[in-house]
């Protein structure tokens, strides 16, 4: 079985690449794949074939997509190009003869009003309409994304933000990984969504008694207004772009965008997925 990775120079496809290996699966049938390949030497000495795969070159793609047999195709990170880079992924998969395409969306992406999904959508249809079978790994968020977070309550002993009570159904970003991996060997997951979170949906006032246990000093959260909020985040020095999404993101969480906590990552990788507190632990 030949499976390539794409974005295996990234965290989430490096982890997915370990898993795989962890797993058992030969080395040789694995292939990561990136822009900068020389940032995979490790992995090719250790026999994992390595190919440039670069989602605004589509030229490289069919060429690091031959042979496969299942293609992970982990989600671009420059919002805004995504629709593109994606769809030139699954046309070179289809030319490439690729048998199933697993790609990495947003929770709820055809349904939600999170401001992360519409790039989403739009590859699913892509991939809908391809022709290729394919698996939807609506991946929550990851733990990781709050370091930052994390950095500001260890200096502050604040957390901001305008969720209103909102909940997060996070998870680490190797518990993902894990889940990929299966995805990716297992059988019976065509045409399949899988909805992947963590086990327990948190408050971001339980996110600061959490900071509070791992830090070792108390952390409150306050939570403001939409207004306040990107206020805040302007006077911290972010430029209105970034802020304005954050602030679109806290108002997703608000609605409910993120609090979605099934079983389905649990049952792919046969354990609980990693605690909030051990995650902030692990952030340290």
């Amino acid at each position: 079985m030949s499976l390539v990775v794409t974005g295996a120079t990234g965290h989430l496809g490096r982890l997915v690449v370990d898993h795989l290996l962890a797993a058992g699966v030969p080395a040789a049938d694995v292939v990561a794949t990136g822009r900068r390949v020389e940032r995979l030497d490790d992995l090719a000495a250790r026999g994992v074939q390595v190919a440039v795969a670069d989602l605004d070159a589509p030229a490289t793609l069919e060429a690091a997509f031959a042979g496969a047999e299942v293609l992970l195709l982990v989600s671009g990170s420059e919002v805004g190009r995504r629709v593109p880079q994606h769809v030139a992924a699954i046309e070179a998969a289809k030319a490439a003869g690729v048998q199933r395409v697993v790609y990495t969306s947003a929770p709820h992406a055809d349904t939600t009003s999170l401001a992360v999904a519409p790039e989403h959508k739009a590859t699913e249809e892509a991939l809908r309409a391809s022709g290729l079978a394919w698996t939807l790994a609506r991946n929550n968020w990851y733990t990781e994304n709050y370091d930052g977070t994390l950095a500001q309550a260890a200096a502050t002993g604040v957390v901001l933000t305008s969720t209103h009570g909102g909940r997060v159904a996070s998870a680490d970003r190797s518990d993902y990984a894990a889940g990929l991996a299966a995805l990716l060997t297992g059988t019976g997951h065509e045409g399949r969504v899988y909805e992947l979170s963590g086990d327990v949906a948190w408050t971001f006032d339980e996110f600061a008694a959490a900071a509070s246990q791992v830090l070792g000093r108390e952390v409150v959260h306050r939570d403001v207004t939409s207004e306040e909020h990107l206020a805040a985040l302007l006077a911290a020095g972010l430029d209105e772009g970034t802020a304005g999404f954050l602030v679109a993101l806290d108002a997703g969480i608000a609605e409910g965008g993120l609090a979605d906590a099934t079983a389905d990552l649990r049952d792919l990788i046969g354990r609980p997925t990693t605690p909030l507190v051990e995650g902030l632990r692990a952030l340290l």
